[in-house]
């Protein structure tokens, strides 16, 4: 328990990236050595000083709150002293050196484990291949590894959960944190199924580096990760699918329309011979045959039309909220002169049109939007100081006027 305890202590500092969390680690030889260290022993590794003076902080109190939570909670722990610690996620620089998750504990490196990974703001081209292709993974004896997102993401999970594989989700806040709200069936089902994991400890709130930290974890746990839908070179997708190509991990990419905004990415990969190119399940799952034999099992191939009513049955159009205000709803809206819209600045914009479509809390905000939480809340302030949007039962917006086409 002294060894975990000192872990924890080690992983809470402020100011501690996971690569220099592991260089130190590396550096005292434990976590232990590196709290019992002189502090002048911190001013020898040219550390920031922020970051000096929380090594310099030993109080363990939130390392005892920890512990407490994740037993109150039924969550487990998982160092990188642990035998079961994945050897896989060891062999990148920047390892977690803490794990927390609910649910199974795989043995990760006799998984055949792929990453999916893709846009939020998917298209329906994209949210069909990415059900299919889980689906289709999940049937053959693949583990599917995401995050839980809308879009890609929810679509990949949904596709290995109707295919009845395992999955497992890595998230970017605690795992007792349900983000976005809109997702809390899949937490459930993900949990039931697979595993819920994270390196952030229980109640963490959402921060937007917290997705870019935890995707090295995504393709780290992964033997290969496909990206099904990315706009443009500095997506979120695209930056994942290179830190795969870093890990030496394979990278499999769905083609698109060749004019198609949400497939520039994808297809950029491909042209460049940094991606296969990936039609079906059996594309990536030919790349392991050999390996795995124990592990695959050949399952008859659905047709596009067995897939899709397959995929139809998911439970996301009875349990996500309901989009409003309807269509009809909004046109009797006043009218507010567009010159009010020209004047907002971009991402009151975005939210706007957003609202008009879907009654959303802010957390649902933030999921669609990924635009940070604290700059969601002043937009929101400042959209209904204007009279543009109002505030509903329930922390709920919407859009209170409309503005005309041009």
């Amino acid at each position: 328990m002294a060894a975990l305890q000192y872990l924890l202590w080690l992983t809470t500092r402020p100011y501690l990236r996971p690569e220099r969390a592991a260089a130190l680690l590396e550096q005292f030889g434990s976590a232990e050595a590196a709290y019992f260290a002189d502090p002048s022993e911190y001013d020898l590794l040219g550390l920031p000083g922020g970051l000096k003076n929380a090594l310099r902080d030993k109080n363990l109190d939130r390392t005892e709150q920890i512990l407490a939570d994740c037993d109150r909670q039924g969550i487990w722990l998982l160092t990188c002293q642990d035998a079961a610690y994945p050897e896989r996620l060891l062999q990148i620089g920047d390892y977690p050196l803490v794990l927390y998750g609910r649910g199974r504990q795989f043995r990760f490196d006799e998984e055949l484990a792929i990453g999916m990974v893709g846009a939020r703001k998917c298209t329906p081209y994209g949210q069909a291949m990415a059900g299919r292709l889980g689906l289709e993974l999940a049937r053959a004896g693949a583990l599917v590894v995401s995050g839980i997102a809308q879009g890609i993401d929810t679509a990949s999970l949904r596709g290995a959960l109707q295919g009845g594989g395992q999955v497992v989700s890595v998230l970017g806040n605690g795992v007792d944190v349900v983000y976005p709200a809109q997702n809390q069936w899949l937490y459930e089902d993900v949990a039931a199924a697979g595993a819920l994991i994270s390196e952030f400890p229980p109640g963490t709130g959402v921060e937007g580096w917290h997705f870019p930290v935890r995707n090295r974890i995504i393709s780290g746990l992964s033997l290969g990760v496909v990206a099904v839908e990315a706009s443009e070179e500095r997506s979120g997708t695209l930056v994942t699918a290179r830190r795969a190509l870093d890990q030496s991990r394979d990278v499999f990419a769905v083609p698109g329309p060749a004019d198609a905004p949400m497939s520039a990415g994808t297809n950029s990969l491909i042209s460049k011979g940094e991606a296969k190119l990936v039609r079906s399940a059996r594309d990536i799952l030919a790349e392991y045959e050999a390996r795995f034999p124990h592990k695959l099992h050949g399952s008859v191939p659905l047709t596009r039309e067995e897939a899709a009513q397959r995929l139809s049955a998911a439970p996301d159009a009875a349990r996500e909220p309901e989009a409003a205000p309807a269509e009809e709803a909004a046109q009797g809206l006043p009218a507010a002169p567009r010159s009010a819209l020209d004047a907002m600045g971009d991402e009151q914009r975005e939210i706007f049109w957003l609202l008009s479509e879907h009654t959303l809390v802010p957390d649902e905000i933030v999921g669609r939007t990924e635009i940070p939480a604290r700059r969601v809340n002043t937009a929101l302030t400042l959209l209904q100081a204007g009279g543009y949007i109002k505030e509903l039962p329930g922390k709920r917006f919407t859009a209170a006027v409309r503005f005309a086409e041009d």
